[in-house]
C-alpha cells in the first residue's frame, strides 16, 4: 500500500471474525454431513475472576453459533495444581472431546506452564502445549495459537502482501510475538523480533512493511515508529483510566500508516473466532486418525 498522507484504512476485525465464523460453521455442518461427529470444545476455569467468566461464556457462545459443542469445567480458586492437572488428563483422555481450552491465567498458586504440559497436543486449540511450539517453529502442520492466526487473517483480509514484505513484530512473548514470528517466515516475509532492549526501535520499525505491536504497553508506538503506507497491527488490549487502549498511539499512527487494527474491534474478535477454527481441525485430525 502507498501512503499518501491520508487516514489509514481501519481493518474491522468485528467484520473480518464474522466472515472466519460464517465460513466455521459452514465447514462443520459439511463435516458432520460427511459423517463426521459434531466436534466438542472442553473449557476449564479456576476462580471466580469476572473477566475470565466472561471471555468463557463468549467462547461458549461462539462454539453454539458455530454447531460446535461445548462443556465447561469450572472449579473454585482454591483448587490445587496436582487436582487441575489431573482433570485436564482425563479431558484428554475423553474421546467424546475434540479441544481442551484452559483459561489463562490461572490462580498464582498454580504453575501455567505445568498445566499447559497436561493437555493432549491433538487437543490443544490454543496452540501452546511444546509439541505445537515445536511444529509450527519447523514449519509442520499443527494447531497454532488463536491470537497470531487471527493476525495472518487480518493481513490476508486487507490485502496486505505478506511474501517478501519486510515485518517487525515488538514483543517476543510464546503466546504472541514467538509464534507470530514463525507464521511470517512461513509466508516468505523478512522477519525481525523487536524487544524493550531493542537499539533504536523508532527506526527499526520505521522499516517494516507490516508492523505488529504486542507488548502491553499503552500507547507505546506513535507515528514516529510507522513507515509511510505500512500495514499496523496493534494486538494490545490495555485497560487504563480513558478505556481500552492498544500498544499503539492510534490517532498518530494512522496519520501515517496505510491500514492500521483498531482497540478494540481490532485483533481481539479474531481469538475466538481462530479458537473456533482450531477446535474443527482438531476434530477432524482426530477423525483420521484410526483407533
Amino acid at each position: 500500500m502507498e501512503g499518501q498522507g491520508l487516514s489509514a484504512k481501519i481493518i474491522d476485525g468485528k467484520q473480518v471474525s464474522s466472515e472466519v465464523r460464517e465460513r466455521v460453521a459452514g465447514e462443520v455442518a459439511e463435516f458432520i454431513a460427511g459423517g463426521g461427529h459434531r466436534p466438542v470444545l472442553a473449557t476449564v476455569l479456576v476462580g471466580d475472576d469476572p473477566a475470565s467468566h466472561v471471555y468463557v461464556a463468549n467462547k461458549h457462545k461462539a462454539c453454539d453459533a458455530a454447531g460446535i459443542g461445548s462443556v465447561h469445567h469450572e472449579l473454585p480458586s482454591e483448587t490445587s495444581e496436582t487436582d487441575l492437572i489431573t482433570l485436564v488428563r482425563a479431558i484428554g483422555d475423553d474421546d467424546g472431546i475434540d479441544g481442551i481450552l484452559v483459561q489463562l491465567p490461572p490462580p498464582d498458586h498454580i504453575d501455567a506452564d505445568r498445566v499447559i504440559a497436561a493437555i493432549d497436543p491433538t487437543k490443544d486449540v490454543d496452540g501452546l502445549t511444546a509439541t505445537n511450539a515445536g511444529l509450527l517453529a519447523g514449519g509442520r502442520p499443527g494447531l497454532v495459537p488463536c491470537t497470531p492466526a487471527g493476525v495472518i487473517e487480518l493481513l490476508d483480509h486487507s490485502g496486505t502482501g505478506i511474501e517478501g514484505a519486510e515485518a517487525v513484530i515488538v514483543g517476543r512473548s510464546n503466546l504472541v510475538g514467538r509464534p507470530l514470528i514463525s507464521l511470517l517466515l512461513g509466508r516468505n516475509a523478512t522477519v525481525t523480533a523487536a524487544h524493550s532492549r531493542t537499539r533504536d526501535l523508532a527506526g527499526v520499525c520505521r522499516r517494516a512493511d507490516i508492523l505488529v505491536a504486542a507488548v502491553g504497553v499503552p500507547g507505546l508506538l506513535g507515528a514516529e515508529h510507522v513507515k509511510q503506507g505500512a500495514t499496523v497491527i496493534d494486538v494490545g488490549i490495555n485497560r487504563t483510566d480513558d478505556g481500552l487502549r492498544g500498544d499503539i498511539n492510534f490517532d498518530s499512527a494512522i496519520e501515517v500508516a496505510g491500514a492500521i487494527t483498531p482497540v478494540p474491534g481490532g485483533v481481539g474478535p479474531m481469538t475466538i473466532a481462530m479458537l473456533m477454527a482450531n477446535t474443527l481441525a482438531a476434530a477432524k485430525a482426530r477423525a483420521a486418525v484410526p483407533n
